[in-house]
């Protein structure tokens, strides 16, 4: 009668030891696929304004005016 349930519960762990496998495949595709590292260098770039303020765009390029100093 104990070899019945040695068997049984051999066959029950191998169960869950696949099933667990699986998972864990299953998860490793999913971050796989969703992955976003490696993404462009532009989405990476941050800008810095005069200010000091962080921008994810370039700023606008200044416009200075020379002024005509006449003595």
């Amino acid at each position: 009668m104990s070899k019945s349930q040695n068997s049984f519960i051999k066959n029950q762990k191998a169960k869950k030891k696949m099933l667990k496998k699986k998972e864990k495949e299953e998860r490793r595709k999913e971050r796989q696929e969703n992955n976003n590292k490696g993404g462009d260098l532009s989405d990476m770039m941050a800008y810095v304004d005069e200010f000091g303020n962080i921008l994810s765009e370039p700023p606008e390029p200044k416009i200075e005016k020379k002024e005509d100093k006449k003595d």
